[in-house]
């Protein structure tokens, strides 16, 4: 049975490296049956691999909804075995973390509405549950010595004002609240006067403070008052505790304060621990920006910064595996920047730090296990590339290629693994060798892709009118045949910094859907967008709307130069920037049947007041609503602006509860087309956040993209 399972795991294998000829054309519901790579982490000799795999099921509770469910798997560098599904729980099972012995896993799993730390025997056995912690616990991470394991939890403000084991003191921050009429922070002292709405003023405000904590009242005094999905008055805390393996341990706090910490992880001797952290005594955490790199005892003891600065973040800190160096990033609090990467001694000071220029941004730091290499990822030109530096010769070399993306990864001893998206598959598990030579596929959880027929992108490239070089990608639609003519979608990204391409996960299925529906499709990333280096970054500061517009039309005028495309069936979309993006170029430009926005921002003096994403504003403009100069540039750079020059058939959606960009911007534009009586439909989707399209309900990622389709053929066919 075992050999006719490898001979069954060589042969999908081998189908899958063939390119896509199938018949079958992607459907929108193909968009359920993609499985995705993650958490991707070895043992310590390279010998197994654990990751975590996304799924979506349907939902028992109702057949026409479906959930995420992800468990974690198995597979082995060294052989041709399918991968093993180690979890099976319906709460499902995520962030796999090998002993060091690579014996046991520690992942976690929700148990009543919280994160909890389990530990499985990898020699069979159910998986054991470890922590029951009131604020739960997550990302788990072994001592050296596989004895504990360090976890995160996040606190609320309030429970850490009363919790007697965090805060034993019942202290109160040295940080202002910025409660107004309140020189410190007193109103924060324990009021025990009764309530009573008639009574003395601590009677009053015992009254008041009870109507807030049953949620009859929101009382702001934050400036990040929205978080993703609510207006919310709340302050949160991440903090760090350690817990031994052994049944009936209890957690010890390791993090202390009106603070949070981040990124945290053991010394190879297992004596300290290394955090990110930001602590400011005298600013509130809304106003302090800064980010500091601290070091510890492994009981919390001698806690001390290593690197600080003001208007600087330092961040991603990881040690080699000698313990003798540490990595890590570093870049200005404001404005538009790409981090520097850095290392220096771990018991070093700052003029021993040595810098690596490297103009795009850096992620998942990882030492080899000599010491003479540091593997990261970074975006760019269209893809998500696995790069390697030289720490001696201070060489930077990109492994992978700009054609597909590195989703995760890990390395140990000669082994590397890593998930890997591509247009002709949107994620695997994969592995290699440290110098990424000898790959070889580990997994075929998207096998199903082996009868469908996939549109592949053609690479271009143009010099805008600012001398930056303009890559774009162009796919026929799937059932292409020379001399027809077909509509043509122009796809255009958000962030403003975001960056498309063959390796970017996110946009598989949109692409594949349009092109399987007879379109083509043309992408780009115009000045603005990341993975191009930071003059490319800021090619857009105080030009949101004109630059980036000539570079995406620009791209739709060369797709069509091309003859197969129908100049009088031109369709267009985008998200978030790429929203207001699409609103800006049909206020300005009449060319296009039908247009479609998600989740934009179409006033940006009100998406300053209503946004959580609201620092774009003086980042990019350089300044705020009331300033009279940066006003003049708010105003003349959103949409809103412009709407009655809009003509052309519009759908817009909103997540009801999107706080990233708000939503009063979309009914804005809304109610200012229908008064003038344009086409125009709004559709707003209940419960559904900024993230609707990525990881929202699938559901409604399903109506969004099919009332798209929808609405382009209403308009596309109305003159037949």
């Amino acid at each position: 049975m075992r050999k006719l399972s490898i001979l069954l795991f060589f042969i999908t294998t081998l189908q899958s490296a063939i390119a896509q000829n199938g018949k079958e054309a992607i459907n929108l519901t193909d968009l359920l049956k993609i499985k995705t790579v993650g958490n991707v982490t070895l043992t310590k000799d390279g010998s197994k691999a654990a990751f975590t795999v996304t799924a979506i099921e349907a939902d028992e509770n109702n057949k026409l909804d479906y959930k995420y469910l992800t468990q974690i798997y198995s597979a082995s560098p060294s052989n041709t075995s399918p991968p093993i599904q180690l979890t099976t729980s319906k709460e499902g099972a995520t962030k796999p973390a090998w002993s060091p012995d690579g014996k046991r896993l520690a992942f976690t799993r929700m148990i009543d509405n919280n994160s909890q730390i389990f530990i499985l025997s990898i020699e069979g056995g159910e998986p054991i549950q470890l922590t029951s912690h009131k604020y739960g616990a997550n990302n788990p991470k072994w001592s050296p010595d596989g004895k504990k394991l360090m976890f995160s939890s996040n606190i609320s403000f309030q429970e850490l004002l009363k919790d007697s084991t965090l805060n034993k003191s019942f202290s109160t921050p040295t940080w202002t609240m910025e409660k107004p009429g309140f020189d410190k922070n007193e109103h924060l002292l324990p009021n025990k006067a009764r309530l009573d709405p008639d009574g003395s003023l601590s009677e009053i405000r015992a009254y008041l403070d009870k109507n807030a904590t049953d949620k009859k009242a929101i009382v702001l005094n934050k400036l990040n008052f929205q978080n993703e999905s609510v207006i919310s008055s709340e302050i949160n805390f991440n903090h760090f505790f350690d817990i031994n393996t052994n049944a009936n341990a209890k957690p010890r706090l390791l993090t202390k304060g009106f603070y949070s910490f981040t990124n945290a992880e053991y010394t190879p001797d297992g004596k300290q621990i290394v955090f990110s952290g930001n602590i400011d005594s005298t600013e509130n955490p809304d106003r302090s920006l800064e980010s500091e790199i601290y070091i510890a005892d492994s009981d919390g003891g001698n806690f001390k910064m290593i690197l600080g600065e003001k208007d600087k973040k330092y961040s991603n800190a990881s040690v080699s595996h000698s313990g003798k160096w540490l990595a890590f990033l570093y870049s200005n609090t404001s404005f538009i920047s790409v981090p520097t990467l850095a290392i220096m001694p771990l018991n070093g000071t700052e003029k021993d730090i040595k810098t690596f220029p490297f103009d795009r941004n850096k992620t998942n730091l990882t030492w080899s296990k000599d010491d003479k290499y540091l593997y990261f990822t970074g975006q760019s030109n269209g893809g998500n590339i696995l790069n390697r530096l030289n720490i001696n010769t201070k060489n930077i070399e990109p492994l992978s290629s700009s054609e597909v993306g590195i989703t995760s990864f890990d390395i140990s001893n000669n082994t590397l693994v890593y998930s890997k998206t591509q247009v002709s598959n949107p994620s695997e598990l994969y592995f290699a060798n440290t110098n990424f030579k000898k790959e070889k596929k580990g997994s075929n959880l998207n096998d199903w892709l082996l009868n469908k027929k996939l549109s592949f992108p053609e690479k271009k490239t143009f010099i805008n009118d600012a001398g930056m070089t303009i890559e774009y990608w162009v796919m026929k639609p799937t059932q292409y045949q020379e001399g027809e003519k077909y509509p043509l979608l122009l796809e255009i990204h958000g962030g403003p910094s975001a960056m498309w391409g063959p390796g970017e996960e996110s946009m598989w299925h949109e692409y594949q859907y349009f092109c399987s529906k007879g379109y083509g499709v043309v992408y780009s990333n115009p000045r603005g967008s990341g993975g191009y280096g930071l003059d490319f970054l800021r090619g857009n500061v105080n030009d949101w709307g004109k630059g980036p517009s000539s570079d995406v039309l620009t791209a739709l005028d060369k797709t069509i130069d091309q003859g197969w495309a129908d100049p009088s069936k031109l369709l267009i979309t985008g998200g978030s920037y790429a929203g207001y993006l699409t609103a800006w170029i049909i206020s300005h430009d009449n060319r296009f049947k039908a247009a479609c926005a998600q989740r934009g921002v179409y006033d940006l003096p009100t998406f300053f007041g209503e946004g959580n994403a609201w620092r774009l504003v003086p980042n990019y403009f350089g300044g705020y609503p009331w300033e009279p100069k940066v006003k003049e540039i708010l105003i003349r750079e959103s949409p809103l602006t412009y709407v009655e020059n809009i003509k052309t058939p519009f759908i817009i959606f909103h997540g009801g509860n999107d706080r990233r960009t708000g939503f009063v911007q979309g009914e804005m534009m809304f109610r200012s087309l229908k008064v003038l009586g344009r086409p125009v439909e709004y559709v707003v989707h209940p419960g559904a956040t900024h993230e609707i399209t990525r990881n929202g309900d699938n559901r409604q990622r399903m109506d969004q993209m099919l009332r798209t389709f929808e609405f382009f053929e209403r308009w596309l066919n109305k003159d037949k």
